[in-house]
């Protein structure tokens, strides 16, 4: 149901074994009956998932999804959907399994259309995705080419809605690992493309949190980089007391050019803004899949162009920069 070792025989002896020979212990820990009490009810909805045949796999469209060519039967059908209801609740997305539309909170296909253009070609490259959720992005980077792509978030039921999903979209090019990156192998400089987005403002450290990123990435890979960022001049951060819009672990809001300024200082070249956009309540929003209050409830209600606590709303940037050297191909 749930089982990494074939990944883990994979990288054994290339420049990956350091991370196999760790994984089976992260893996453990990371998928913990004793530490997460709801698992075991999480296990049993990943084995009720009906066997389906899967004709086509769509990972280049906004529904990253699969389905067959004879539709299923109702009843297997509505088994689909209350088991994945089950998986509740749905951050990142949208997927569609067999004609169930899974609308998640946030439409993250938005996000990949605001950045695909303006990356590396991922075609041949190894990936990590950090703070991946349940793998959205990771099914739209092999769609695009990669030939591998390993995405880490901590959060067990987005590793379980990954699982569900790859039981259908079968692809074995995509994982998503129960680790943080803090727990990755120093110095791995294993791959050639590095996701990070949603995560830097979390971060106590936000520079410590940008060389773990650029410990990762082969000479000349790329860092993708997307964040909350404030207006106004270099130098200028956003340190806020409390909660920001009721997230209580939001450290720093750079402005932009304070962004570019700290790869830049870390070593970082080719250091680009790519866009920046404000997160709309059409982007992040409550639907039958995230049934928990979302950003419309987090804004003041008098003025949407504030947080509910007075602060700048959502505005995030997307930015790309590189570790000097020359390229690698993929081992």
């Amino acid at each position: 149901m749930i089982d990494y070792r074939p990944l883990i025989d994979r990288w054994r002896g290339g420049n990956l074994d350091p991370w196999a020979q760790l994984l089976p212990d992260q893996v453990a820990r990371g998928l913990s009956p004793e530490r997460y009490g709801d698992l075991p009810r999480w296990l049993h909805l990943l084995r009720e998932l009906p066997d389906l045949p899967v004709d086509k796999i769509l990972l280049d469209s906004c529904r990253v999804g699969a389905g067959s060519d004879i539709a299923p039967a109702p009843s297997t059908i509505e088994q689909l959907r209350t088991t994945l209801q089950g998986l509740h609740p749905w951050r990142k997305g949208p997927f569609e399994l067999f004609g169930v539309h899974i609308d998640t909170e946030w439409r993250s296909d938005w996000k990949w259309d605001r950045l695909a253009h303006a990356i590396d070609d991922l075609a041949g490259r190894r990936v990590l995705d950090v703070g991946c959720g349940s793998g959205y992005h990771c099914w739209r980077m092999l769609g695009a080419g990669a030939t591998e792509v390993i995405g880490i978030d901590p959060t067990p039921l987005f590793v379980v809605q990954y699982w569900a999903l790859r039981k259908y979209l079968q692809r074995d090019e995509v994982w998503v690992l129960p680790v943080g990156i803090e727990q990755l192998p120093a110095k791995l400089q294993a791959f050639d493309t590095v996701f990070s987005m949603g995560v830097l403002y979390h971060r106590r450290s936000p520079l410590d949190h940008l060389l773990e990123l650029r410990d990762c990435l082969r000479p000349g890979g790329q860092l993708v980089l997307e964040t909350l960022v404030i207006e106004g001049p270099a130098g200028a951060t956003l340190v806020p007391e409390g909660r920001y819009a009721r997230m209580g672990n939001v450290w720093f809001l750079p402005t932009c050019d304070t962004l570019l300024g700290w790869l830049r200082k870390l070593g970082f070249v080719d250091c680009r803004l790519v866009d920046v956009t404000a997160t709309s309540t059409e982007e992040q929003r409550s639907t039958d899949w995230m049934r928990f209050q979302s950003l419309a409830d987090f804004l003041d209600p008098g003025d949407s162009s504030k947080t509910i606590e007075g602060y700048p709303a959502p505005r995030r940037a997307i930015v790309t920069a590189r570790v000097s050297g020359a390229t690698h191909p993929t081992d």
